[in-house]
């Protein structure tokens, strides 16, 4: 059972953003990418996952990359779960902004409406020669633009590259309008994503759902508890 007084943080808020990472997704069967089996801690490669997601390996070596994000990055088939299905929900009926780390595409399946892909999206994908948008089922079967014959990619942040100003100014924004700012499903370790919080409003209550202890130096409410269980039982009332 939800907290009474959590709730009603949540029922009083006029505008609230959830600030979202990788534990979101792991119910819907996506790894946590650092998480004990995740890519970046259970490597097998020669080298580590952070080259395999750089500019460097795409340029570098094309094929290596692809084969990479292929075979370790794509769960076309996952499905949404109460986490991203009640946030979506509380975007519907409230004034709320979702702001997630997360690639995957599953806030987009659950009809978010105020959605920040902070780190781009991994079915979104482009040709770097032509610049037109491709099916991510094209590039699923090939690396290369049956049009141009130029070499695909998603649009996602690879180290090496900068972030979308879009999505800092939309994410800074959401995060300085809110009065109740919930964090589910991240670490808030990795920066820039992690800075986030430094523009939130001197008012503003900080909730933290999440199965590992967060520290702040600033008050703040921590959930250790699975985000499941908690929007399971979180009503959106509008």
């Amino acid at each position: 059972m939800i907290d009474s007084k959590i709730q009603e943080q949540f029922d009083d808020a006029k505008k609230i953003v959830f600030l979202t990472g990788a534990g979101v997704s792991t119910a819907s069967g996506i790894p946590d990418y650092r998480s004990k089996n995740g890519l970046y801690t259970n490597d097998k490669t020669d080298k580590p996952a952070e080259y395999y997601l750089s500019t460097d390996c795409l340029h570098d070596e094309p094929k290596v990359f692809y084969e990479y994000e292929k075979s370790n990055m794509y769960y076309p088939d996952a499905k949404p779960n109460v986490i991203h299905e009640r946030q979506a929900e509380f975007t519907q009926k409230r004034d709320a902004t979702v702001v997630t780390q997360n690639i995957d595409s599953l806030y987009r399946k659950a009809n978010t409406k105020n959605l920040v892909e902070f780190h781009g999206n991994l079915y979104n994908v482009y040709c770097q020669k032509c610049r037109k948008k491709v099916d991510y089922r094209e590039y699923l079967k090939s690396m290369y633009h049956r049009n141009c014959g130029g070499v695909l990619r998603p649009d996602i942040v690879l180290y090496g590259e900068g972030l979308n100003p879009s999505a800092i100014s939309q994410s800074v924004k959401a995060v300085s309008d809110a009065d109740l700012i919930v964090i589910v499903g991240t670490s808030m370790r990795v920066y820039p994503f992690a800075g986030l919080i430094d523009y939130r409003s001197a008012n503003a209550k900080v909730l933290a759902v999440n199965e590992e202890q967060l520290s702040f130096s600033f008050p703040f409410t921590m959930i250790k508890e699975n985000a499941v269980d908690f929007f399971k039982d979180l009503k959106v009332n509008a």
